[in-house]
């Protein structure tokens, strides 16, 4: 921290406590920037002082006196991770300070649109457009950059996209993830599948890259409509071997799996096992789609292209998952259509549960039911106003701290959800909180994770349960402050670091 950060920090300190007096100065002060405040808490008053230090927000001012103190080495590699996760607030504070900053090489400046410092690269080095920037070419910086997210010319982007490829760059380059070589992560995967750049994706498509990557297909399922899927599908991408089917089941997109079906994707076919040895996200079409609780008419989709009925998947019936997951429509479709309907035992008091009727005194033992059934309270945190289900399962016998094939635990699922409630009563059951999940995530790692990329942060509460990790114990690495993207998780931890110095690991940046 710097003396100036801890001037301003106990500047706003002072301003909480005369505004907390009454002191005509210090509430008009307040009343200036906070017009309806009648309290003044901590982040109100951080607010209050940034704002008069010519600053949007606390983070903001943070991160300006945080970059007076880095070299500029380090800035140029805080601007190429600005792009690439799409913390645009966090791109304007370094080009303000340090406007230049996007011209000391030819990755930044594709990232940037510069179309300009682009030319006047390749002119004197043409070589340059095959020359590996921080491990990636520049058409990948090109094709990550969430830039234009922030307003950035996508007509100056096309125009480096058609330079660099007049310099020899290749359309289907990639690089390896997380130094994987098993793991090629495509420029068409950036563009589609991590920018949402539908304009960049189609060019790259137009001009010969290779639609079946082995991400991009599966990824468009993701993106919230259809133009994405649609466009790889009429540049000739195969469905078999992408679980891009179950993956669409799981937003119940109708559009999407009728795309897929009429393109030829198989509802019986097995799961493609990731080159990246991850255990994958989904299972075949209808176990997936009654897990996922698809409505009725998903089920009669499946159906009607010929899902067997009565296939098991690692011994669960299409209508046990059903049941068990509590999807009334799915189990009545496949039950009316003569679907395997028989249950164990296990599974009719788990269907019992999801139905609210478990016979008082009974009990199961996780020990003896298959994995899909041990893991169910992480499973179902991902689906909506599943928790009074959840406690029903841990009061039947389930274990409420069991990882799944990521090592996710339940307790960490909810955090990266943003589910304050459910992650609360996960906490209140004594998880392990010194477990790191097959990410390398911690609890409060995979909540600040979550804060940046759960696609429904907006609805929901990561601060919440920032706090919750907090106050439960966990330390407050440095590293979390300093690269959390979310303005107003960037701001809790700031706070929370200033309130708790004893709890803030230094060493861990």
């Amino acid at each position: 921290m710097t003396q100036s950060t801890e001037r301003l920090r106990r500047a706003a300190k002072a301003l909480r406590k005369a505004f907390a007096a009454g002191n005509p100065d210090a509430v008009a002060r307040v009343r200036a920037v906070l017009p309806d405040a009648d309290e003044l808490k901590h982040t109100g008053a951080l607010h209050v002082i940034a704002r008069e230090d010519g600053h949007a927000s606390w983070p903001r001012l943070k991160f300006a006196h945080e970059m007076a103190a880095m070299a500029r080495d380090e800035k140029v590699r805080r601007l190429e991770i600005a792009l690439h996760f799409g913390q645009h607030w966090v791109v304007e504070a370094l080009l303000t300070e340090t406007p230049d900053l996007g011209r000391d090489d030819l990755g930044l400046a594709c990232a940037l649109y510069d179309i300009d410092h682009v030319r006047s690269i390749l002119a004197r080095d043409p070589e340059a457009a095959t020359r590996a920037i921080r491990n990636r070419r520049p058409l990948l910086h090109l094709a990550f950059s969430q830039h234009l997210h922030a307003g950035g010319d996508r007509s100056a982007m096309m125009q480096i996209a058609e330079a660099l490829l007049a310099a020899g760059a290749d359309v289907n380059d990639s690089y390896p993830y997380q130094g994987d070589p098993n793991v090629p992560l495509s420029a068409l995967y950036g563009a589609l599948g991590h920018a949402h750049n539908l304009q960049l994706a189609e060019w790259l498509l137009d001009h010969g890259a290779d639609p079946n990557d082995g991400e991009s297909l599966y990824h468009a399922t993701e993106l919230g409509q259809t133009e994405g899927l649609r466009l790889l599908l009429s540049h000739g991408a195969r469905p078999e071997g992408t679980n891009a089917l179950p993956r669409a089941l799981d937003s119940n997109d109708h559009a999407m799996v009728r795309l897929l079906l009429t393109a030829g994707a198989d509802p019986n076919e097995g799961i493609a096992l990731p080159p990246s040895g991850e255990a994958p996200f989904v299972i075949p079409a209808l176990p997936q789609a009654a897990r996922r609780l698809c409505d009725g008419a998903m089920i009669d989709l499946l159906l009607e292209a010929g899902a067997d009925p009565s296939e098991r998947w690692q011994g669960i019936s299409p209508y046990a998952m059903a049941r068990v997951y509590g999807n009334a429509a799915a189990a009545r479709r496949i039950a009316e259509v003569g679907g395997d309907t028989a249950l164990t035992p296990a599974e009719a008091l788990l269907a019992a549960a999801a139905d609210d009727t478990v016979p008082e005194g009974q009990f199961v033992d996780p020990r003896r039911l298959p994995e899909e059934f041990r893991t169910l309270p992480r499973s179902l945190m991902q689906l909506p106003d599943r928790l009074p289900h959840i406690r029903r399962l841990i009061a039947l016998g389930l274990e409420p701290d069991r990882p799944d094939a990521m090592d996710l635990t339940p307790v960490q699922v909810a955090g990266w959800e943003g589910l304050p409630d459910a992650m609360a009563f996960f906490l209140s059951l004594g998880p392990d909180l010194d477990h790191v999940n097959g990410y390398g995530g911690d609890l409060l790692s995979t909540v600040v994770h979550g804060s940046e990329n759960c696609p429904a942060r907006a609805e929901r509460d990561h601060v919440a349960c920032a706090r919750l990790a907090l106050e439960a114990g966990r330390p407050l690495p440095r590293r979390v402050i300093d690269f959390a993207g979310d303005p107003d998780m960037a701001g809790f931890l700031a706070d929370w670091a200033e309130a708790h110095p004893d709890r803030v690991d230094e060493a861990d940046r």
